[in-house]
């Protein structure tokens, strides 16, 4: 699956991951409506990565191209 196929579902609320990773990552997922000190933060994209935790994540080209995406 595509990143553009993908994307629809991340902002529906799924997790995503490539098959073409096989690391640590788990998946990622899309950080969306939030407030810091009564003011919205824009979406952002959250990878979880095994026996890390959370870091912000941003697709690379080679993400954005890649067909091997799948939901979590």
């Amino acid at each position: 699956m595509t990143f553009e196929a993908i994307l629809p579902q991340l902002k529906a609320g799924a997790k995503a991951v490539r098959s073409g990773w096989g690391g640590g990552e788990e998946y990622i997922t899309l950080v969306d409506h939030q407030n810091y000190e009564g003011i919205p933060v824009t979406p952002y994209f959250l990878i979880k990565v095994q026996g890390e935790g959370f870091s912000v994540w941003e697709p690379t080209g080679c993400d954005a191209l890649a067909t091997d995406w799948q939901p979590v």
